[in-house]
């Protein structure tokens, strides 16, 4: 039986993690947003999608948990994940040249691969909250 090094698992986790967030972005596609941008990256941090509802730019966090014996997916997107994601949104909207109306929403995945349930929250949380 092989084992897998520490490398192999983490690239393991890197494409489960992509593909989730490409079930997420055909999700919300299929809701009528449009995507602007995905894995936007800053010196802050990372904003997974970044997707236009109408006039409303909508900073879309995506998470999955496999195991059921820990913090469920829309836990694990604890205050200082949402102060993160807070701060590079709005490096994100330095580079806009006005300010729209803006949401931060949440896409969870909880349960292992084949038997995961796909769950989105919108609004999630309000930029006012974390600070």
């Amino acid at each position: 039986m092989a084992t897998v090094t520490g490398s192999a698992k983490r690239r393991l986790a890197w494409l489960l993690g992509r593909e989730t967030e490409q079930r997420a972005e055909r999700l919300l596609g299929a809701a009528g947003l449009r995507t602007l941008d995905r894995n936007w990256r800053c010196r802050i941090g990372e904003l997974d999608l970044v997707m236009a509802e109408g006039d409303t730019l909508v900073f879309v966090e995506v998470r999955r948990r496999s195991r059921r014996d820990r913090a469920t997916a829309a836990e694990s997107v604890d205050w200082r994940k949402r102060r993160r994601i807070v701060n590079a949104a709005r490096r994100y909207l330095q580079k806009l040249r006005h300010e729209p109306a803006c949401r931060f929403d949440v896409v969870t995945v909880d349960g292992p691969k084949g038997d995961e349930t796909l769950r989105w929250i919108r609004g999630a949380f309000d930029a006012g909250d974390v600070m």
